[in-house]
């Protein structure tokens, strides 16, 4: 019988980071919003030639405290940047399916430390690899231990999302789990036939997980996936627009994606790849990508999380269970991290990155301690930052991911000198 200590060694790495290692939020009392400087920070974003259009909105203190919007949606029609515009969210998607799989989880439909075999069987026996062959093939052996719904959560199941250099990789790529011609059933089919990166809890990674949670909340609730999230958290928020399902008559306020490139010019997207993922709808709902939206159905979820859960009478979600998604998951010992820390001094919660710390340069982003936040393919942005009553949201459509874009548009929300408030 095999010892059951290698096992129980690694479930501790499932466990979250203590509260008490996160400093504590505080408010900035000389924090204010400086609408010129916004104004001037977004300007220069278009006249840099870094983006076609962009908009932005700011909530604070229980009111909208900015919103502006400049350049083009669509270049070649000369259509602007304006405040109806619907862009492609891409991983923004994803903290909208992780509230939804959390509402279930209010309601005991599951624990975040079980393992994701008890609901989705064909995760049972996952395979790592353990070096090669003679003749350089992969050798294979069964993960540590199981991947638990909090690995899915978190990003440490070891999934892949795409193709790269390991065998694991060049396996999910040939497996094609999120191909969009076929649905989530298959989606899980395919992922599962994919062996992982690394031994479930060893390390975070970037991936398919929140895809796995779109499938977990069709598994769950007997709903589809899209039709679930529609009558449980877009529907009761009012985002009316938002969704992976748009009629045609809404492409006319679709703005296009422009992709920079090493000339530092921007060149349209094929309209196909543009819209392939919403006009028409295709079969694959993700978890992890695919809602259209505009910036005001998209400020009141970012509202709701702010509201502790709840916006307008409409209680989403408990405001106990908005804390646990925003509060730091990663146990210490989890020091491979891939890209999670050019985020800056950050940790990652349930489909948030979460900031445990002051910035720790003058070049980090800016913002405070205790918020929570992502972004999206297409450089979009939003967070939440308690301490300062404050939800933002920045809308723009290109790719690839412009980091510059963001920490511009961090920096003139909060001045440049801002480091945030300290924790003690």
């Amino acid at each position: 019988m095999r010892s059951a200590l290698p096992f129980l060694a690694a479930l501790l790495l499932a466990a979250p980071l203590p509260a008490a290692a996160q400093e504590e939020p505080a408010a900035s009392p000389d924090f204010r919003i400086d609408r010129a400087r916004i104004d001037r920070a977004l300007a220069e974003m278009v006249s840099s030639g870094r983006a076609a259009g962009v908009s932005a909105l700011i909530w604070k203190d229980g009111r909208e405290a900015y919103f502006g919007a400049t350049g083009l949606a669509d270049r070649e029609a000369s259509r602007a940047m304006r405040r109806d515009t619907l862009v492609q969210i891409y991983s923004m998607t994803k903290p909208i399916t992780g509230v939804a799989l959390m509402q279930l989880w209010e309601q005991g439909r599951f624990g975040l430390d079980d393992p994701l075999s008890g609901y989705l069987p064909e995760f049972a026996t996952m395979l790592v690899q353990d070096g090669s062959d003679a003749a350089g093939r992969p050798v294979w052996r069964p993960a540590k231990r199981p991947v638990t719904i909090r690995d899915v959560l978190r990003h440490t199941a070891g999934f892949a999302y795409g193709g790269g250099p390991s065998a694991a990789e060049r396996a999910f790529a040939a497996a094609d789990p999120l191909g969009l011609d076929h649905g989530l059933a298959e989606f899980g089919r395919r992922l599962a036939r994919a062996p992982l990166l690394f031994d479930p809890g060893s390390a975070w990674r970037y991936s398919a997980a929140v895809d796995v949670q779109a499938l977990l909340v069709e598994q769950l609730s007997g709903e589809k996936f899209e039709d679930y999230v529609r009558r449980h958290v877009l529907d009761p928020l009012g985002m009316q627009q938002a969704g992976w399902t748009q009629p045609a008559e809404r492409l006319e306020r679709f703005a296009a994606t422009y992709v920079l490139g090493a000339n530092g010019k921007l060149v349209r997207e094929p309209d196909a790849v543009t819209r392939a993922r919403n006009f028409p709808k295709p079969a694959m709902t993700m978890g992890g990508a695919g809602i259209v939206a505009p910036i005001d159905d998209y400020m009141r979820f970012a509202r709701m999380l702010l509201g502790q859960g709840s916006l307008d009478g409409a209680r989403i979600l408990k405001p106990s269970t908005v804390r646990l998604m925003a509060t730091d998951q990663l146990d210490p010992r989890i020091d491979d991290r891939s890209w999670l820390p050019g985020k800056g001094n950050v940790g990652f919660g349930i489909d948030f990155a979460v900031r445990t710390g002051r910035p720790k340069t003058p070049e980090e982003n800016r913002g405070a301690v205790g918020e929570f936040f992502w972004d999206g393919a297409a450089s979009t942005l939003f967070w939440v930052d308690p301490a300062n009553r404050l939800a933002a949201v920045f809308f723009v459509q290109t790719k690839p991911f412009q980091a510059t874009l963001h920490r511009d548009f961090r920096r003139a929300v909060y001045g440049d000198a801002y480091l945030g408030p300290r924790g003690d």
